[in-house]
């Protein structure tokens, strides 16, 4: 099974946030073990986390030179990673890649949010120890829950995120190869190119997007958000609404736009619209020096990031829509760029 990104991806902490990340020098079992556990708990429903092993850290971000993992110590670290995670309890196992990088290997351990949680790690690799602690991840760090943090972990076993559930009222005919292999190309990887050669089911599985028993196939409500043309169809109003009030709140005059389809396709095209109708630049010259300052009436970074946060973290068995209100008394400036 192959990591659904690639190394380069992770180390730029675009795409996937750094408190999903830990970067590790080397293989760290007593540390590493209790992460992998956290990201399995996966407390607040962020879809798991990863752990690339080859790359030295500061305050959680990469630092260069990457150091990489000699090659010697490749297949033996893998080796040992999978046996280490056969102490977590219940029994969880995270997909395990090989990534190349600036003519460098690295070890890429996918922990996506597990079935079975709450999970338990060793508290020590000392030879003889019995306990096992839940760890959480808080922010980019990983922690043991208080009180009543542990009661929502175990509540967590009998509330299965639904993202993760399947949908049985679904096929997997119902996905779109397309869509996936476009997703895999944007993201850069590998599976991308192993893609065109796949079983699609194969493909399918290794991207964690069906729940697989030999009677019965079918995708999780993820898989559906993200790679069927029609996502509304299960989720209703799974759509963004932009509506603006020319005359503010109280006035007569409403447009609204909506947007809908895959996720990520919704999100492009809603900010596309957003920022060619509403985003608007002021350039202020000086007889004295050639540099222009530029403001804007809303600062498009900020808008950009607080509607993917709000797309990717919704809860899509809400039935309510994803509003985006335009205001005309409520812009300001950005800061000079």
């Amino acid at each position: 099974m192959a990591i659904p990104t690639n190394i380069k991806t992770l180390l730029s902490g675009k795409t996937v946030e750094w408190a999903r990340i830990e970067f590790k020098t080397t293989w760290d079992p007593e540390a590493s073990l209790k992460t992998i556990c956290a990201f399995a708990n996966d407390l607040d429903n962020w879809g798991g986390g990863y752990i690339v092993i080859g790359v030295p850290e500061e305050n959680g971000i990469p630092k260069h030179p990457l150091t990489g993992v000699p090659v010697e110590k490749l297949d033996v670290w893998q080796k040992d990673i999978y046996a280490r995670c056969r102490l977590i309890r219940p029994e969880y196992s995270p997909i395990i890649g090989v990534e190349e990088y600036e003519e460098k290997q690295f070890i890429v351990i996918w922990c996506p949010g597990g079935a079975s949680r709450p999970y338990a790690s060793p508290k020590t690799m000392a030879k003889g120890n019995r306990e096992k602690i839940y760890y959480i991840r808080k922010g980019s760090n990983t922690v043991i829950p208080n009180d009543d943090e542990l009661k929502d972990l175990f509540n967590l076993s009998n509330n299965v995120p639904f993202d993760d559930r399947v949908n049985h009222f679904a096929e997997l005919s119902d996905l779109n190869l397309t869509l996936i292999r476009n997703y895999l190309r944007e993201t850069g990887s590998a599976l991308y190119e192993q893609s065109a050669d796949m079983d699609f089911q194969d493909l399918c599985a290794d991207m964690n997007l069906i729940s697989v028993l030999p009677e019965y196939v079918k995708p999780k409500n993820v898989a559906l958000m993200f790679f069927n043309p029609e996502p509304d169809k299960y989720f209703p109003y799974a759509q963004i609404d932009v509506v603006s009030f020319p005359d503010g709140e109280g006035g007569d005059e409403i447009i609204e736009e909506i947007f809908k389809g895959p996720l990520q396709d919704q999100l492009r095209s809603a900010l596309r619209y957003i920022r060619n109708m509403y985003i608007t630049e002021k350039v202020v010259k000086y007889p004295d020096r050639a540099e222009a300052d530029r403001f804007f009436n809303y600062p498009y970074e900020a808008v950009e990031e607080a509607l993917a946060n709000a797309v990717y973290h919704k809860g899509y068995d809400e039935r309510e829509p994803i509003e985006v209100r335009v205001l005309a008394d409520r812009d300001h400036q950005s800061s000079r760029t």
